[in-house]
């Protein structure tokens, strides 16, 4: 798979564009993933206080099966070996940001598979999440392409990796979870009722 040619138009597209844009895409780049980070807390902390214990599971496995994605990816790039663009494709415009050190390998796009892993774990929380998550997820995909730090066919493969994964680990997981978080609320373990929220009911 080759997307040398697609690489080179984005990344000349980005020098056109206004220095802001370019900044913020730098800093969307390096810390959109915190914006992730925060939805997870923020949609356990919501599903606290709902009845249905599976609401809790959903909530509560959103952030470990994305970082399960995260290392499925790491794996695969550290088998793959596919070295940064930013080194390897002649006649494409310079980096926006420091082309990661040599080792530090492209395929797929670590950044991409935790987006898309969170995307689909936090809209399968709160459906009506995916109306924000998936173009955040897209958003973060593009920009590692317009930094200049990843092929096109990473990112891709990123997303669809993680996004696929989420969906699988959430189907298999949430029966198991949502036992646990019913067994939990009922417990008399004060820390654990906390973090499962007790109920409405309780």
């Amino acid at each position: 798979m080759n997307s040398s040619d697609l690489y080179r138009d984005v990344t000349s597209f980005a020098h056109s564009t206004p220095s802001w844009v370019q900044t913020a895409s730098e800093v969307w780049t390096e810390y959109g993933l915190l914006v992730f980070g925060a939805l997870f807390v923020a949609v356990w902390w919501r599903s606290r206080s709902r009845r249905d214990p599976r609401t809790v599971a959903l909530a509560v496995l959103a952030a470990p099966v994305t970082a399960l994605a995260y290392v499925v990816s790491e794996a695969a790039k550290s088998t793959v070996d596919q070295d940064r663009p930013c080194r390897a494709v002649t006649g494409a415009a310079v980096a926006l940001i420091e082309c990661p050190a040599y080792g530090d390998w492209s395929f797929p796009s670590n950044h991409s598979a935790i987006a898309g892993a969170a995307a689909v774990a936090l809209a399968l929380a709160v459906r009506r999440l995916a109306l924000l998550t998936v173009p955040l997820a897209l958003l973060m995909a593009f920009s590692r392409v317009f930094v200049g730090v990843h092929y096109p066919h990473d990112v891709a493969m990123g997303l669809l990796l993680g996004a696929s994964l989420a969906a699988l680990l959430v189907l298999a997981l949430t029966g198991p979870t949502t036992r646990i978080v019913s067994a939990v609320r009922t417990s008399n373990v004060r820390a654990a009722v906390w973090f499962t929220g007790p109920g409405p009911a309780r």
